[in-house]
């Protein structure tokens, strides 16, 4: 069995005999399969949920197929449908293909023909999918264990973990301060399970306001909302037979809490102003760095839904606590920043990495990560020194060992700094300025004008004007 088989298919034949022939085959391919004898059956069942695929005779009693065929795609044009006939001809294969078939297949036929051409027709759906998904994503990651950069006992402990819940397909909570790495084992699980060949799809919760969170989560149909021109295919039915990452769930709304929890539980769910029941196989794995007990006792998060997601919970210590990941971070991320800015290879030198082990790292990977790519691109020569690290200790908003000289170098990091956070910010509320303001917590007028100052520029604001 393997996922990218599954899928969910409605049969319309009115021979009973044959049609339960291809249910029983279907069903030894692990599909979930209805099985209708005319398509007003057929109608009732496309009216309330939304099938992968339609198996259709093309000869039904009352409605025939191709009618049937053109209702289907009408209500939905994700529905892939496969026409069966016993009267084929060249005419009949071109009028079903012009109304939306994806193929057809000619009477009598065998059992393996039938599947592979499934298989097909359902492969690429699933391209279709993961193309709809790559619009919606900034970047693609492939997610080893082998590819963890780290040496700490901590560490190891969370790889071992991640090996043993990746292929039970369970639930998963992954817990951590901010920084510490929670999409990379999320993403670590889902290349290591038994669903890797499908979408593994990240969603930031607390990235967009709750009423687009919802749209970006389950789709929404044409006319469901001022700005929606199209259908749109949302992330969990993105992630279908894959892997769905809720980042930041405890900045999740309540209200949207228990459309997640019918996911979870009844793996359907339908799309904003839709009627129609969409059904999805995804493995969910939540992550956040807040107490979901307290938010529970405090009313701000689903008892059912906390111990629903708790079914494996994944801590993540900080930085402070496995000082032994520095040192390999570093040199991972000088290397990572030397062939992105196209320089020579770099070392670093004792003092500078003694500055840098001695931190504590409030902001942890994703910290170490800025302060390397901001060392790199302004250090001189081959050799990282004191100098050119910028560490900014509580109280001190100037880089930590340096002197009243070197006040002209200090500017210059803070100013990249600054820049870098503000890009950060942006990057995480998916180039909303309102809410990357709110992040930073300053307000939209000192962000605006903070962006026209560092020359900051995204192909949607252009649009926009």
């Amino acid at each position: 069995m393997t996922y990218s088989d599954m899928a969910h298919i409605l049969i319309v034949e009115d021979d009973i005999n044959l049609g339960q022939v291809i249910f029983q085959e279907l069903k030894k391919h692990h599909h979930d399969v209805e099985l209708v004898e005319n398509a007003e059956a057929a109608l009732v069942r496309v009216n309330k949920y939304i099938y992968d695929l339609l198996l259709t005779d093309l000869k039904l009693p009352g409605m025939d197929g191709i009618e049937l065929l053109k209702r289907v795609k009408a209500a939905n044009q994700t529905t892939v449908v496969i026409v069966m006939t016993g009267y084929a001809s060249v005419d009949t294969a071109v009028v079903a293909m012009k109304n939306g078939a994806q193929d057809f297949i000619q009477k009598p036929f065998g059992l393996h023909e039938l599947v592979q051409k499934i298989d097909d027709a359902l492969a690429i759906k699933r391209m279709r999918n993961e193309i709809d998904y790559l619009r919606h994503t900034q970047e693609g990651v492939i997610y080893r264990t082998s590819d963890i950069v780290g040496a700490s006992s901590a560490l190891k402990k969370v790889l071992t973990m991640v090996e043993k819940v990746a292929k039970a397909d369970s639930t998963l909570l992954v817990t951590g301060e901010t920084g510490v790495g929670k999409g990379l084992i999320a993403g670590a699980i889902h290349h290591n399970s038994n669903r890797s060949n499908n979408n593994f799809v990240q969603v930031n919760c607390a990235a967009l306001p709750q009423n687009l969170l919802e749209s970006e989560l389950f789709g929404h149909e044409k006319g469901s909302f001022t700005g929606a021109v199209r259908m749109r295919i949302g992330r969990v039915e993105q992630a279908n037979m894959g892997t769905i990452f809720l980042d930041e769930i405890g900045d999740m709304d309540i209200g949207l809490q228990s459309k997640i929890l019918r996911v979870l539980e009844e793996r359907e769910f339908e799309r904003v102003g839709g009627e129609k029941t969409l059904k999805v196989d995804v493995r969910v794995i939540a992550a956040t760095n807040q107490d979901l007990r307290t938010l529970v006792e405090q009313g701000r998060f689903r008892e059912d839904l906390y111990y629903r997601i708790n079914v494996v919970n994944i801590l993540i210590p900080p930085i402070r606590q496995r000082k032994d990941d520095i040192e390999p971070l570093v040199s991972y991320f000088i290397r990572k920043y030397c062939m992105e800015f196209n320089k020579p290879d770099m070392g670093i030198d004792a003092p500078a990495l003694s500055s840098l082990t001695d931190y504590d790292w409030p902001g942890n990977v994703r910290e170490i990560r800025n302060c390397i790519e901001r060392a790199v691109l302004l250090a001189e020569g081959d050799v990282i020194r004191r100098q050119d690290i910028s560490i900014h200790q509580p109280g001190n908003h100037l880089p930590a060992a340096q002197d009243s000289s070197d006040t002209a170098m200090s500017l210059s990091s803070l100013a990249v700094s600054e820049r870098e956070m503000i890009l950060d910010a942006l990057k995480k509320n998916d180039w909303i300025q309102k809410e990357a303001a709110t992040a930073l917590g300053i307000s939209k007028r000192v962000i605006h004008y903070k962006i026209r100052k560092y020359g900051i520029t995204h192909p949607r604001w252009i649009k926009n004007r």
